[in-house]
């Protein structure tokens, strides 16, 4: 770990990322690159130091965290980030809750409000959002985005690159393939073995 972070991505994400840096009060030093085209100078009262193709400038001497919020692309950049060898942090708000033995990998970024319990283990990449509860023995794979208020029952599997809408509710024992989307508030109890999104109580497939 170095003592300064630099952020790619400035705009929504990337703030909420930058939010939870300031207060872990663990970097002397903060900044961000954006390939805004209006050329902002600041974000949050942030300096935006550079685009996103300045980013090798900075391998030797900053943590590097990709704060977008769309998976296919934080997969992409951090993956060429990890092939740099650049030092890619976890982020953890201080009003979370994380359980004994839980393990988090490089680059994922755990919000406020968050509950994880024992045994879970969640991938590179992935965004845990606002008060969202996982429970005992979940597996989160890569580049998953868990939204906000998302809550998964005990002993659940979420494939590589799924993205759980706002709300939405996973019963126990229930494994979801990769590259899965679930609709809002939608409710899954049972297996999703197919590629697609899934909306609705029960989930059901809608493409």
């Amino acid at each position: 770990m170095k003592n300064k972070l630099l952020i790619i991505g400035a705009s929504g994400h990337g703030k909420v990322v930058a939010d939870i840096a300031l207060k872990m009060n663990k970097w002397k030093s903060i900044a961000f690159l954006d390939d805004d085209d209006d050329n902002i100078i600041t974000s949050m009262g942030i300096k935006v130091v550079g685009k996103s193709i300045d980013v090798n400038k900075h391998l030797k001497d900053w943590d590097i965290f990709v704060g977008i919020g769309n998976s296919v692309t934080r997969e992409k950049i951090q993956e060429q980030l990890e092939a740099e060898g650049a030092s890619i942090p976890t982020l953890i708000h201080p009003k979370s809750v994380i359980g004994e033995q839980v393990e988090l990998a490089s680059g994922t970024v755990i919000m406020a409000g968050v509950v994880i319990n024992s045994c879970t283990k969640i991938g590179k990449g992935c965004i845990i959002n606002t008060s969202a509860t996982i429970d005992h023995d979940n597996i989160i794979e890569d580049y998953v985005h868990i939204s906000p208020g998302v809550h998964l029952a005990g002993t659940v599997k979420v494939g590589r690159g799924s993205w759980l809408g706002i709300g939405s509710i996973v019963i126990n024992n229930v494994n979801i393939t990769s590259g899965c989307k679930l609709g809002a508030g939608s409710v899954v109890v049972k297996d999703i073995t197919e590629l697609g999104t899934y909306i609705g109580v029960p989930a059901l497939k809608i493409d």
